[in-house]
């Protein structure tokens, strides 16, 4: 069965990075997964999974998901109504959260409750941001998720980011990695998933990843 997996181009992310990463996941796995990347409202209702990446500041990926006439209401009706399969990648996993604090307060999608805050490392010779290769630890209830159980215990993944995501409901934390502290890496809700972590950047990690998401049928 052919399905589309549309990246959300608003201004925002590794959209090539993680274009590429996709189909090779997609072909590896062996699925006819036609992957695109769009900011037609019209082409993300006739997809079968939405992925939403993020670089830079909560706020402006905000905005800039919202100058899209129509995008976010669109993202919002396949994922929350239709139920279909979503991955946020970085700033894109935060934006799932009630809200942000970066450069003030701003609303995220409220998918998950938890705030993104900016990250206060125990070790001050940790530099901010949090850059480069680090381990990810599943947690008891990342460990019966469909995608995230595919990580072993000494798998690493590539990171860049200076705020993270503290989750009210620890039941939506499937991951978890440390930087002078516990810092969330995989969350989980329903039809949900989000990655601190770039898997787009992240190698054979990543593309495990992907490969789980892709086939992934919640």
């Amino acid at each position: 069965m052919s399905e589309t997996a549309a990246i959300i181009d608003y201004g925002s992310g590794n959209l090539r990075s993680a274009e590429k990463a996709l189909a090779r996941a997609a072909k590896e796995a062996g699925l006819n997964t036609n992957v695109i990347v769009t900011d037609s409202p019209e082409a993300v209702l006739q997809a079968d999974r939405i992925i939403l990446p993020g670089v830079g500041a909560f706020a402006d990926c905000r905005r800039g998901l919202l100058a899209i006439d129509g995008l976010k209401d669109a993202i919002r009706e396949q994922v929350r109504e239709n139920g279909k399969p979503f991955l946020g990648i970085c700033v894109g996993m935060q934006l799932m959260a009630e809200e942000g604090h970066e450069h003030g307060i701003h609303k995220g999608m409220g998918w998950v409750n938890g705030t993104v805050k900016p990250m206060q490392p125990t070790d001050k010779s940790l530099k901010i941001p949090h850059m480069g290769w680090n381990k990810v630890s599943v947690t008891e209830a990342g460990k019966t998720h469909p995608v995230a159980s595919v990580l072993n215990a000494d798998d690493h993944a590539y990171f860049v980011h200076s705020f993270h995501m503290e989750l009210a409901d620890e039941s939506a934390l499937l991951a978890t990695t440390e930087y002078g502290g516990q810092v969330t890496a995989i969350v989980g809700k329903d039809n949900m998933i989000g990655t601190q972590f770039h898997p787009e950047k992240s190698q054979t990690v990543g593309l495990k990843f992907l490969k789980a998401f892709l086939e992934w049928q919640p």
